[in-house]
Parts: structure tokens; sequence; C-alpha cells
């Protein structure tokens, strides 16, 4: 039998890697996820270093959902899994997608579960949708299962979506402001101090402020470009490593007015995802376990990790989520109430639905707050740079006509 390397994360999310005899990847998947493993990264040995293939290997959320849909409704008319499969695939118009549906119709053919045939392309289907579509699998609700998921994606790309468009406004805003603030650095302004140069006129502070702006800007343009590079490879570097993933995610929950925006996001996200899996039949400890790693949040998935190992030893769910302090009150008071009446998964779905109409709003108060705000200090910003250039020459003419 060959040999399979493999790599990914144990359920306390310590990193694990080793090697395994298996017949094949999906029997060493299934041994792992007995165990408790996640290892999204399994290869043959000595077939590590395969040839890239070349292509786009983006999947839009959007495509993902129309597809859970689409399946959904043909397993519900009764049409074969392999059928489905082959249709879905021969109808989508994404390469990569295309790719990933061939192959799993061939492992499924293969006698594997549809879950472990997904769990191939852990870059499109992840372990929230796996561990799903293999409850519904064994429950013999796959058609039920695919439609919650269809939602459940929806709902997600519906709120990522109000985030977005709530964002383009201010970030278009600023970008065009900063370019008109350069351009008036970069051009404008020398042509206002060879003229002040000629004329041998004394300058007030604001135009000598102004004017070294600009000969800085003129000769070291480049180290805004340099400076730019190196926050966002600073940033890229610092969310890798964990905690600091943490604590820049405990920052940003702390900021006024995005920081409620982020923490109304990640409620909304926590309580959809488990919601969600509790009604397709996962436990609530594995459900804690995926919520906690598909959260997006360092702060939360660390928090959902101490709710878990509570539950485990013992403890209502309500308590440690109390306890870690992430949550509003409200929340886990109506967790509570759902947990006391055994409807905690309806529960769930309720606060998912009370906070995304949330974020809805929340979206559209910090765009009222932002834009008098951004309007003031770029009028202001540019304002300010006009007048110091007229400066000198108002004082010119008070002196002439005097």
């Amino acid at each position: 039998m060959p040999v399979f390397t493999f790599s990914g994360k144990s359920s306390s999310g310590a990193k694990v890697t080793g090697e395994r005899v298996a017949a094949n990847k999906q029997t060493l998947a299934m041994q792992l996820r007995r165990e408790q493993i996640s290892a999204p990264t399994i290869r043959e040995k000595g077939k590590e270093f395969a040839l890239p293939t070349f292509g786009s290997s983006k999947v839009k959320t959007k495509d993902i959902a129309i597809f859970f849909r689409q399946f959904s409704v043909m397993i519900d008319a009764g049409l074969p899994l392999v059928q489905c499969l082959e249709i879905l695939a021969a109808n989508q118009e994404n390469g990569a997608f295309q790719k990933a549906l061939t192959g799993i119709r061939t492992t499924v053919e293969g006698g594997a579960t549809l879950a472990n045939a997904m769990r191939q392309h852990p870059k499109i289907f992840d372990e929230l949708a796996t561990n799903m579509i293999e409850a519904g699998e064994t429950g013999g609700i796959l058609d039920i299962i695919l439609q919650r998921l269809a939602t459940y994606v929806e709902k997600a790309v519906k709120l990522r979506s109000a985030v977005k468009s709530a964002l383009i406004y201010p970030v278009a805003v600023v970008g065009m402001a900063g370019l008109v603030i350069a351009a008036l650095l970069k051009w404008v302004v020398p042509i206002f101090a060879n003229l002040f140069a000629g004329l041998g006129v004394s300058l007030p502070l604001p135009t000598r402020i102004v004017l070294g702006l600009s000969a800085f800007v003129g000769q070291f343009w480049w180290f805004f470009l340099v400076g730019a590079g190196v926050l966002i490879f600073g940033v890229r570097q610092i969310r890798k490593n964990r905690r600091g993933k943490y604590w820049m995610d405990y920052g940003l929950l702390r900021m006024p007015v995005i920081g409620m925006l982020l923490r109304k996001i990640a409620v909304a996200r926590f309580t959809r995802t488990l919601g969600t899996l509790i009604t397709s039949g996962v436990p609530i400890l594995e459900g804690l376990t995926i919520t906690a790693r598909t959260s997006g949040n360092a702060v939360l998935e660390e928090a959902l990790g101490k709710v878990r190992k509570a539950v485990e030893e013992g403890s209502t769910i309500v308590d440690p989520l109390r306890d870690c302090g992430v949550f509003p009150n409200m929340v886990t008071q109506m967790i509570g109430v759902g947990e006391a009446t055994g409807a905690m998964d309806s529960m769930l779905q309720k606060i998912a639905d009370f906070y995304e109409d949330e974020v809805d709003a929340a979206t559209k108060d910090m765009l009222t707050l932002l834009e008098p705000i951004i309007i003031g200090m770029l009028g202001a910003t540019i304002g300010g740079i006009v007048i110091s250039l007229y400066m000198p020459l108002f004082a010119m003419i008070s002196k002439l006509s005097g």
C-alpha cells in the first residue's frame, strides 16, 4: 500500500504532520477524522512536488451557493447522486470548479461518500460544508442539508456584500482625494514655489510647510509606494502568526464604531454557523470546533475553544459563553433559554437573523457618520493647501494697496 504524508490540526488547534500507510487518500482522511485531526493536505509520498496546474483556482462563494441550491433540487427530484454531479459539472462555467466537481464524481463512483470526496477540495468545500453533508448522508436527508447549506452560503454572501458595499464609498472618496492632494503637491505647488522664489518675498509658516511637503513628494514619491508595500507585507506576516492575528483582531474589536460593527458580524456568523450545524444533526462539540475554525476571527476562535472545553467537561454552553466576554448579554441569555427549552438551533437562527439586520443598520449608520467626517477632513486639507499658497499673494496685495 502507498505511503501518504499529511499536515493539519488536532481538535485543540495544534499543528499535526506525519506519514501513514493507507489504501488511498479517502481511507486516510476517514482514519484521521476518527482521531479528530483535520488534514486538508494529504499527498502520496514521492509525489509531493507535482507540477502546478495553471489557470484560475478562484471559485466564488456565489457559485458555491448556486451549486448547493441546484444540487438539492436534483436530489429532491430523485436523480442519482453521480448523475447530479455529472450534470452540474457539465454546466459549470468556472473551469476550476468544473474540474473539482468532475473529480468528486469520479471519487464517488469509486465508492467514496460525497463528504469524503468533497474533503479532497478544501479550498472549495470547507469543513462546515463537508460535515453537514456527512450528517445528511448518514441521516438520509441530503436534499434538506443541501438546501440549508445553500441558504447558509447565500446569507453569508449577503452579509459580506453589505459590509463591502458600505466601505466602497469612503474608500473611493479617500483614494480619489489622496490622488488630488498628491497631484497638487507634485505639479501645482512647484509652480507657486518658483513664483515665490522669483518675487523674493518672505513666506508664512503654513506656506513653507506646504512647499516642504511638495519638495519631499517630488523627490521621494517612491517612499510612499515602498511604505505601502511594507505595511501590506507586515500586516500579512502578523496575521500569519497565531498570536499576532489574535492581538490584531482584538484591537479591531476594541475600535470605536468599526469594532462594534465587527462584533455584530462575528455574532451573526457564529450563531448562523452553529445553528445550521446543530439543525443538520452535527453534535454540539463538533459544531463548536467547526464554528471556531470557520469564524475568521482569532479572538472568537479562542473564546469558542474555551467554550468547547467547558462543555466537554460537563458545563452548559451559556456559562462559558458569558464568561469569555465576547458575546453581548442578550445573545448569551437567548442561547441559555434555547438550551433550557431544547430549541437552541432555532434560537441561534433567530439571533443570526436579528444580528444580520443589525449589521445592515450598523453599516448604514457608519456610512452616515463617516461621510461628513471624511468630507470635512478632505475639505480642510485641500482648502488648507490652497489658502497657504495664496497667503503670500494676499500679503503682497495688502502691502501694495496700503
